[in-house]
């Protein structure tokens, strides 16, 4: 009976602990993204969108600014 509460909790610890270093990991691995010009054109192209030469440098500085911030999601409210 304990053995078995015992691998449940394990199992339990383990999905908890995976899912937070999961988050981490990528959260890391997006921070550090760097996109070219033509990667992000072509991202744009895959969603149905096609996008001049203005349009492409303001992305381009968006994803630049985004990176100096911790939590690229969230917002501070006054």
């Amino acid at each position: 009976m304990t053995t078995t509460l015992i691998a449940i909790g394990t199992f339990i610890l383990g999905l908890i602990l995976g899912a937070v270093g999961g988050v981490y990991y990528l959260r890391k691995k997006m921070m550090n993204m760097k996109m070219s010009d033509t990667d992000i054109a072509a991202m744009a192209r895959s969603m149905g969108m096609n996008l001049n030469q203005k349009q492409l440098s303001q992305v381009s500085k968006r994803m630049q600014g985004m990176k100096g911030t911790q939590n690229p999601g969230s917002k501070k409210r006054k």
